[in-house]
């Protein structure tokens, strides 16, 4: 009796000292659960074509930030594709100093093409050259999600 005694008091002492994960939110309040890799985002994303979208719970790493106001962000994808996020309504923004971090965003994942004076406008938010931003010259295809709601792994 003893012994099955001890063994329930470690099995709970191991799962209650078991480090939570915190998130800091953003927009509209969404959960960790169910969130989609980004592997699984990547397949999604090779069977959509233009004006397609579909509803998605994503979890990815930044890649870059709005360097002026938080305003949207890329994420990596495995398969060397980047998606470029946006937040719905233009009704919140993210810290200007997330990237590298594991973010989980939800909302609609669609393929758009972006024309060059928006490029453009991307390219100044990051902090490109004026040579870099002169040399966008073409709309480009885009891997593009509006987000309603965003967590940021802490």
């Amino acid at each position: 009796m003893k012994n099955i005694l001890f063994s329930w008091i470690c099995v709970f002492l191991f799962f209650s000292c078991k480090e939570k994960v915190s998130y800091e939110s953003f927009g509209k309040e969404i959960t960790a659960i169910n969130a989609n890799n980004v592997k699984s985002m990547a397949k999604a994303y090779n069977d959509m074509h233009l004006g397609d979208s579909t509803n998605y719970k994503l979890i990815a790493e930044v890649k870059d930030v709005c360097k002026a106001k938080g305003c949207w962000m890329t994420l990596n994808l495995e398969d060397g594709n980047e998606v470029m996020v946006k937040f719905k309504d233009y009704a919140f923004f993210v810290p200007k100093d997330i990237e590298g971090k594991e973010v989980i965003i939800e909302g609609k994942a669609f393929v758009n093409e972006v024309p060059v004076d928006e490029l453009q406008h991307y390219a100044q938010d990051a902090g490109k050259s004026e040579q870099e931003i002169a040399a966008i010259t073409q709309p480009k295809r885009t891997l593009s999600f509006e987000a309603e709601g965003v967590l940021i792994k802490q």
